[in-house]
């Protein structure tokens, strides 16, 4: 089970390519140790495809060992959200990290399915089966001194 308190963020990191900045109002993250999950609005279309790409590729580059997509509530997700999760599962094979997505909405998941997206990414009915997804010798908490927040809720073990 994954017990979540206040949504919180690691403390900024640099990074080579410039700061960080994920949208908080539109993508609420929550992270426990380096595992970021990230929800997304109701709709995901061409409107707000570049501030998902972002907010997905900035959590990985805080350093997020996995993120979890949560489109439990989302209903609606057009080609530019597709492109954006293929961005992000890309960007995440290419760090080691881990890319998963939530999301139980048949419309959504037809989708999914039929421009191949199950195939990329590991799809699950809610976050709770994308996070028991992750192996489980990956890691879930910070490396010492990573800078990341070993405070930030951490999934309950067993």
């Amino acid at each position: 089970m994954f017990r979540c308190g206040p949504e919180t963020r690691p403390p900024y990191l640099a990074w080579k390519g410039g700061d960080c900045r994920v949208p908080e109002d539109r993508f609420p993250t929550l992270w426990s140790g380096s595992v970021a999950v990230i929800r997304m609005p109701p709709e995901v279309d061409v409107t707000i495809a570049d501030e998902m790409r972002e907010a997905l590729l900035s959590v990985l580059n805080l350093g997020a060992s996995a993120v979890v997509v949560d489109m439990t509530r989302t209903t609606f997700c057009d080609s530019a959200g597709i492109s954006a999760l293929v961005r992000a599962s890309r960007r995440a094979a290419a760090s080691g990290a881990k890319l998963r997505v939530a999301s139980q909405v048949p419309a959504v998941l037809r989708l999914f399915t039929l421009v191949g997206v199950t195939q990329v990414v590991g799809v699950h009915p809610d976050v709770a089966g994308a996070l028991g997804s992750l192996p489980r010798s990956y890691p879930r908490t910070p490396d010492p001194g990573s800078g990341l927040d070993a405070g930030a809720p951490r999934p309950a073990e067993g």
